[in-house]
């Protein structure tokens, strides 16, 4: 897929670019309850001074009941004999169980769209690869020597929805209204370091991991060759695709747990470091050594979903909180909910059709995973210590 075949918004959008200005949110509701799209579009159009109109997205977990055990493959194809040519490619490595256009508003005031399409997918059994692995090395095949050919999403009973425009026109063109989902994600504006076009908007997907991201990574090379010695393929050149691949490698592949994760991702100083208990020392140092190519530098805030095992939303800043973000949990404690801003969340309550209370609205603490579980709720609310309610028996402490 090559973003020059796409017209981008006016010029006047282009030299209006602020690169500290993304709009990122997201929710999941504890008991699996379905939400439909209203509620996200809401959270992210508010945010309407962080957009730039070069592009914005959405994810959703729980939309595809009815082929819940197959991949959900989301695509953007240059024309009709591209689409051919990757489902043929597809049936050579397995079953495409059901193929289709992915429902889009015919008049829409989005430019020069691709054909968006989406393939539920099953790959041929194989004793040396499991269907996961299977599927990352389809999804880089496809995305690096297809030309005409992206996959913005890849995971099960998920997908993401994205491309140029404002918030509410890819929700528009989309028809996110129509959606349900246990678990949303948004973002509005474009990747810093690359054209805005149709595949370089986030959300960014692999698998079940999807990210929205505010800030620049300036440890971007540094990440993209540590994966690259892992086998994943860094084609879009951008900072958020190297942090779902970090996700999807330290959680699926490597099987930490979440909290962890996000300490290798977004370590204390060793000035903090220095001040801690001797045991703690020793298990920050161990994830800094073993993980030191992973961590993330330069100003972040991330939203990140996933559905490995269970469900789970998760929030970090780095570890100066040099870009914002914002937790609340709803009255019933049903939902928790993340967003650059506390003007999404004013925005739920000033519904005058379906008026939302919270409980409570709080900032967490620079570098600190907010992290809540299908089933379970808020297990980290952000404002935690690195180690507390953790058992350091994880770490071999």
């Amino acid at each position: 897929m090559r973003w020059e075949n796409y017209t981008s918004p006016s010029e006047k959008f282009r030299n209006e670019r602020v690169f500290d200005g993304c709009g990122i949110t997201g929710f999941i509701n504890i008991d699996g309850t379905l939400t439909k799209g209203d509620n996200i579009i809401n959270m992210l159009g508010i945010l309407h001074d962080r957009e730039n109109g070069l592009g914005a997205g959405f994810a959703a977990y729980g939309i595809y009941p009815q082929y819940k055990d197959f991949y959900a493959l989301h695509f953007l194809f240059d024309n009709d004999q591209i689409r051919s040519n990757t489902e043929d490619f597809l049936v050579s490595k397995g079953v495409v169980v059901f193929s289709e256009p992915i429902p889009t508003k015919k008049r829409s005031n989005v430019d020069n769209p691709p054909i968006t399409w989406r393939m539920f997918f099953e790959p041929k059994e194989m004793k040396s690869l499991s269907q996961d692995e299977q599927m990352i090395q389809l999804v880089m095949e496809i995305n690096e020597k297809i030309e005409g050919a992206f996959i913005m999403s890849s995971g099960k009973n998920m997908g993401v929805f994205k491309g140029n425009g404002w918030s509410h026109e890819i929700a528009d063109y989309y028809k996110i209204k129509d959606y349900e989902a246990y678990m949303w994600l948004g973002h509005s504006r474009f990747p810093t370091n690359t054209p805005g076009w149709w595949g370089g908007a986030h959300p960014f997907n692999l698998l079940g991991t999807s990210v929205v991201h505010n800030g620049e990574i300036t440890s971007y090379g540094t990440n993209m060759r540590y994966l690259e010695s892992f086998g994943y393929k860094c084609t879009l050149f951008t900072d958020t695709e190297v942090i779902a691949y970090l996700f999807d490698l330290l959680v699926r592949r490597h099987k930490i747990p979440i909290p962890i994760v996000s300490l290798a991702l977004a370590p204390p100083l060793f000035s903090e470091i220095e001040r801690m208990d001797k045991k703690y020392q020793l298990a920050l140092k161990n994830i800094r050594a073993t993980y030191r190519s992973a961590m993330l530098n330069g100003p972040f805030s991330i939203v990140v979903g996933q559905n490995e095992h269970i469900p789970t939303l998760i929030g970090l800043t780095d570890r100066k909180k040099l870009r914002p973000l914002i937790a609340a949990i709803s009255e019933d404690e049903n939902t928790i909910y993340l967003s650059s801003e506390e003007a999404s969340f004013k925005r739920l309550m000033l519904d005058s059709k379906n008026p939302f209370k919270f409980k409570e609205i709080w900032h967490p603490r620079s570098g600190t995973a907010v992290i809540a579980r299908l089933g379970e709720g808020l297990i980290r609310n952000g404002l935690e210590l690195p180690f507390e309610k953790l058992q350091l028996s994880v770490m071999g402490v």
